[in-house]
């Protein structure tokens, strides 16, 4: 066998958990999670935990927020007056709404804090600024990239 090595494509089984050991995701009962190292497609921690496994093999890992979501960016979040939301909006914490850009773009955000003058919305990642174990098994690799 042979360890699995940037370019690969691999499959993986994993689950996510919290540092105070609440899971987050998992890939049980689902298909495993496929990928290909180095191609950006998750996050850097995990991919880097991958490469040098062999099929069959576990491990976990704790990715940094720096190899994960990033960091919580302050510059993220917004207040926005309640004047200029629609009306038939009621917003509640913990709704995620899409915003659309004036550039036409659009961006998803959190509904973080709700006033009857404002309510605070938050464009991080939801798992940005946290650190985050993987437990890890590698489930096949598939092949190189063509």
């Amino acid at each position: 066998m042979s360890a699995a090595q940037i370019g690969d494509t691999v499959r993986v089984h994993y689950s996510g958990k919290f540092e105070d050991g609440t899971q987050f995701d998992s890939s049980d009962g689902r298909a495993p999670l496929e990928f290909t190292i180095g191609a950006g497609q998750i996050i850097p921690g995990f991919e880097e935990a991958v490469v040098g496994m062999e099929p069959g093999e576990s491990r976990t890992t704790v990715v940094a927020p720096e190899k994960g979501y990033g960091p919580r960016r302050t510059e993220l979040t917004m207040e926005v007056g309640r004047s200029d939301l629609p009306p038939d909006l009621d917003p509640e914490v913990g709704q995620r709404l899409k915003l659309t850009r004036e550039s036409g773009g659009s961006m998803v955000v959190m509904v973080t804090e709700v006033s009857d003058a404002s309510i605070t919305l938050d464009a991080n990642h939801p798992l940005a600024g946290q650190s985050l174990t993987f437990a890890i098994e590698l489930v096949e690799i598939t092949g190189p990239t063509p």
